[in-house]
């Protein structure tokens, strides 16, 4: 498996890491890709490490904290073998975000908890955008200090829109940032974070390169998905138009035998500015499929081109 530097931050991960929303199992209101079972989701990040993935992202939204305890038992054994990295700011999907120092520390003290460690690698707001940062000038001195204290080694943001990124990048603490970024997702590339984050030494964190897993090339936009699932909550008509998007870019020319997710993470890691890049992955099965990609090396800079100037054509986000 390649890896990567993540940023500045001295921490290395693989360009393929593990995006644990799913295995938090299902959560009421369609905020989850539905019900799991815990021994499958435990196989999963076996196989993920027995394959290179050593980055594993999680939050405590994902199944109420139930994502982290699974990678917490899972690498408890083993844990200076991983970077871990999870979040702050939420506490229910239907609950308003809490930026407050106190909020922050009491999260942290509950992710360590469940992930059964004393430290988090890489700690970051969940969806925290520009008015946040207005709101609450003090969260970069906050979070400085829980690295300073040892309880965590590094710092960022995930946010809710690459664009928000931009503001993160003023603060000299920033290390990394979580984003959007697929084949049908160019938000990062059009808005200038790739180019800025590259040259502040922040890594870039890609969540989403399968675009929900329509850039698996199985899905037709027509599916009834389970109320569980929150591809259920997407109008249909955007279900539509990323089957068609992904149609139009996995017509393009790809190398014999090559799946298309392969295809497609290898999209996302033709861009040097992207540290890792984090599919779901709930069986053992998803992570043979998407761990191909980190073996190989990024796709060529003629088959990016083609693939930039079919979505740039396209009108796919919602």
């Amino acid at each position: 498996m390649h890896d990567r530097p993540l940023g500045a931050t001295g921490l290395t991960v693989s360009v393929i890491g593990f995006g644990g929303w799913g295995i938090g199992g299902r959560v009421d209101g369609g905020r989850s890709y539905g019900a799991t079972e815990d021994a499958v989701s435990v196989a999963a990040l076996e196989a993920a490490f027995a394959a290179g993935v050593t980055f594993y992202d999680t939050a405590p939204l994902y199944g109420h904290g139930h994502s982290e305890s699974l990678i917490g038992q899972t690498f408890a054994d083993r844990r200076d073998r991983v970077v871990i990295a999870t979040k702050a700011g939420y506490t229910g999907f239907d609950a308003p975000a809490d930026y407050h120092p106190a909020a922050l520390r009491r999260s942290l003290d509950a992710s360590l908890r469940r992930l059964r460690t004393d430290y988090v690698d890489f700690f970051q707001l969940h969806d925290a955008g520009p008015a946040d940062l207005r709101d609450h000038p003090d969260i970069p001195e906050t979070l400085d200090r829980l690295r300073e204290a040892g309880w965590i080694r590094a710092w960022g943001a995930s946010v809710k829109r690459p664009d928000h990124g931009l503001e993160w990048l003023t603060h000299p603490g920033c290390a990394a940032l979580q984003v959007n970024f697929s084949m049908m997702d160019l938000r990062c590339l059009e808005c200038g974070l790739l180019e800025r984050a590259a040259a502040r030494g922040v890594g870039i964190i890609a969540r989403t390169p399968l675009n929900f897993g329509f850039l698996t090339g199985t899905l037709t936009g027509t599916e009834t998905f389970p109320a569980d699932d929150h591809r259920s909550r997407w109008p249909r008509a955007q279900l539509l138009a990323w089957a068609d998007g992904a149609r139009r870019l996995l017509a393009a020319p790809a190398p014999p035998g090559e799946t298309a997710t392969t295809t497609a993470l290898r999209f996302v890691l033709a861009f040097p500015a992207v540290s890792s890049t984090i599919p779901g992955m709930l069986t053992p099965g998803h992570v043979a499929e998407n761990t191909v990609a980190g073996h190989r090396d990024p796709l060529d800079p003629v088959a990016v081109a083609e693939r930039l100037a079919i979505s740039r054509g396209l009108s796919l986000m919602p």
